[in-house]
């Protein structure tokens, strides 16, 4: 909530980000490469890359001894990633609300004072979910593994859209912005199908993903999982 509304009142930063900061023109590619799209860009990656990995680490890492805690670097690790992330995903967010509220005719101050509610209200409802939804995600694997792969596809929408705000263009076809209404169709109906398996399979025995070891030396020096 503090950076997105710190993002607001940086509002002539965030105008300097759209702003070109070189070009190029060869036989085959061309554009002009910006600060905005070189952050979704890195952010775009950040996510393929995270998301890769914990879909990995669950279906082909080792399983976690119960009682062992992760390291207090790794939770700072975590918390840092987070931010990140989210900064990353309110470049979007907060350019809209920009576009979306009229400076003439509410005043800076009043316009500010909306985006600003906005924002609060949003990440309360966010905090209002956050338990429930958590709840829910680790009580089913397969919501897991699903909510990874919709990571996946939006960080392939964050590479395409920076391509789109650099104005890239191969050999003469210029990159468009996929639209985001496909992407929250494509989820949707995904939930929907894995709620009516979910439904059908009831009775059958859950999938048990693996969760990353953290510590296992520490805790049980000289011993394998197993003897754990």
């Amino acid at each position: 909530m503090l950076a997105r509304i710190g993002l607001l009142f940086g509002i002539s930063l965030l105008m300097r980000l759209t702003k070109p900061i070189f070009s190029f023109d060869t036989v085959w590619i061309d554009g002009s490469v910006t600060g905005q799209s070189l952050i979704i860009l890195a952010g775009g990656f950040f996510l393929l890359y995270k998301s890769v990995t914990e879909v990995h680490n669950k279906l082909e890492g080792v399983d976690e001894p119960a009682g062992i805690k992760a390291p207090t670097s790794h939770f700072w690790r975590v918390i840092i990633q987070i931010v990140a992330l989210d900064i990353v995903f309110s470049f979007d967010s907060v350019l809209t609300a920009i576009g979306m509220v009229s400076f003439r005719d509410f005043g800076y101050g009043g316009a500010m004072a909306i985006m600003v509610l906005a924002v609060v209200v949003a990440v309360m409802l966010i905090l209002l979910f956050s338990g429930p939804i958590s709840k829910f995600v680790n009580d089913h694997p397969t919501i897991q593994m699903l909510a990874l792969s919709f990571l996946i596809l939006i960080g392939v929408m964050l590479l395409v859209e920076a391509a789109h705000l650099a104005n890239i263009s191969f050999f003469g076809k210029t990159v468009n912005e996929i639209p985001k209404g496909y992407v929250y169709f494509a989820i949707a109906f995904s939930l929907l199908v894995e709620m009516l398996n979910m439904k059908l399979s009831r009775k059958n025995t859950p999938v048990r993903l693996k969760k990353k070891q953290a510590g296992q030396e520490k805790e049980y020096p000289g011993k394998s999982i197993d003897e754990v």
